[in-house]
């Protein structure tokens, strides 16, 4: 958010804006902007909207959104993750934004660190017998990547970009408690799995990833466990 240099916005849009921590600090940040929460959840709406703020609030999903007004930013904090085929997706929001509109974006860049090769190879061999776990189906869906490396929104933003900044960051969490490493994937990259397996399968999977979690993030002395993890960024103004 510090870093978008536009001083004063008209609309801004934070798709996926979930509970709406991201977009009351939006709405802060820019006190005379107009700031549209955008989630696919109504059960989320409904938590943002229990704290007062000037933001509104509405249901979309990023998927075929269409902003009701012309933006000024276009915020994606954590979303496009959950949203394939980024070579359509990133021009398509890129395309609703005028001359000097922003599209800034946040996305956790996960799939080669060692937590998410193993909960895909679990899913392959972590049944009886070292078999898989699951469907052949769902097998699929979660080894497809959707978040790709920086290069890739580089080649897609900067033919039409006046300013385009692209980083990545990658965070040491340090995490308290035991299972650490799988409690903080449960509530994220996990759900597809957990979600896609029967009560039986799942049992014997979350078993079978706790225990090769904790060999490869194992709990330091000091009662901690240390969770290196990568995110990328990119800030992009129209030209």
């Amino acid at each position: 958010m510090g870093r978008i240099p536009l001083e004063d916005p008209g609309v801004i849009y934070d798709l996926g804006c979930g509970s709406g921590n991201v977009a009351r600090v939006l709405a802060d940040r820019w006190p005379a902007s107009s700031v549209v929460g955008v989630d696919n959840s109504p059960e989320m709406l409904a938590e943002a909207a229990e704290t007062p703020s000037r933001v509104m609030w509405e249901n979309g999903d990023l998927a075929d959104w269409q902003p009701g007004s012309p933006p000024s930013i276009l915020y994606s904090n954590a979303v496009i993750q959950w949203v394939p085929d980024h070579e359509e997706l990133i021009p398509r929001l890129w395309s609703m934004l005028p001359a000097g509109g922003c599209l800034a974006v946040q996305a956790p860049m996960s799939w080669d660190m060692p937590s998410h090769n193993i909960m895909r190879e679990t899913l392959s061999s972590g049944g009886k017998g070292g078999g898989p776990i699951g469907s052949a189906e769902l097998r699929e869906a979660v080894g497809n990547r959707w978040v790709q490396d920086p290069d890739f929104y580089y080649d897609l933003l900067a033919p039409q970009a006046a300013h385009l900044d692209v980083w990545t960051t990658e965070y040491q969490h340090v995490i308290a408690g035991d299972d650490a490493v799988l409690e903080w994937v449960t509530g994220t990259g996990l759900r597809p799995i957990l979600n896609g397996l029967n009560d039986a399968d799942r049992e014997i999977y979350r078993e079978e990833y706790r225990q090769r979690l904790n060999r490869e993030y194992p709990r330091r002395p000091d009662g901690v466990t240390l969770y290196p993890f990568r995110r990328l960024f990119f800030v992009a103004v129209r030209r």
